[in-house]
């Protein structure tokens, strides 16, 4: 049996990224996918049909995770579509760095408004159908920013550490109900979001990393999918730092 047979998801930004290889990890064992997408239809559709092939239920939606009533129909809709929610990570995130002096107050607040208020939308949402079965795991993506902080990246890093607060307030309030919540902290990932800072030469990355490299996104679903599994069943408000050894 798969470890997520008959399981279903509901993955915020996984039209591409550690989104993308997430939904396509559950999907192999087992679990029907509801996940959203902000831009590219197109590659949304593709990620749709990709997933389905796999003999799963895949659905793609159109959703801003930071709106909070967008997050409130998404529920509502995937309840519809699915008739429950077993799992959720909430993965959907931007960032705009820039030196503090220079950081707009428009650029922080939409950092914080993706990155953390998306996780308190639809955490809040799902919570409802997991109390009632009395079971479920949420899954927030932190990152080894919001751990260690980084210079240039302080709205990044504010967003990423109140994730990791508000797992472990959330693992607190809901252990009780058989809820889990944990936060993965992916290091440097090969991503479109981390492409850039290879233009400066990956070895000058590459010396803070024991592991002498980027990580995959793969990888990042491999952890994903420990916490969304029973191998997990005793874990709850842990951060994972799959960061290759840079917080060590």
């Amino acid at each position: 049996m798969k470890l997520l047979e008959n399981k279903v998801a509901l993955i915020t930004g996984a039209s591409r990224g550690i989104g993308e290889a997430i939904a396509l990890k559950f999907a192999q064992q087992g679990a029907n996918i509801a996940f959203t997408y902000l831009s590219s239809e197109q590659r949304a559709k593709e990620q749709e049909d990709k997933l389905n092939a796999l003999g799963i239920k895949a659905k793609a939606y159109k959703s801003d995770a930071g709106n909070y009533a967008a997050a409130e129909q998404l529920t509502t809709d995937v309840m519809k579509d699915f008739g429950a929610i077993d799992i959720c990570v909430n993965n959907a995130g931007i960032s705009r760095d820039n030196l503090l002096l220079r950081l707009t107050e428009e650029q922080w607040d939409e950092v914080i408004q993706a990155n953390l208020k998306s996780v308190y939308n639809l955490t809040k949402q799902v919570i409802k159908p997991m109390m009632k079965a009395r079971s479920g795991s949420i899954i927030n993506m932190s990152s080894v920013v919001g751990v260690q902080g980084n210079a240039g990246q302080s709205s990044y890093a504010a967003s990423k550490a109140g994730v990791i607060g508000f797992t472990k307030s959330i693992a607190l309030e809901l252990g009780s109900r058989n809820i889990r919540c944990n936060a993965i902290a992916p290091g440097f990932i090969e991503t479109d979001m981390t492409s850039y800072l290879k233009d400066g030469g990956a070895e000058k990355w590459f010396s803070q990393i024991p592991l002498a490299r980027f990580g995959k996104p793969e990888e990042i679903a491999d952890v994903a999918l420990f916490l969304a599994s029973d191998m997990s069943a005793y874990v709850t408000g842990q951060v994972i730092n799959a960061c290759g050894g840079m917080t060590t």
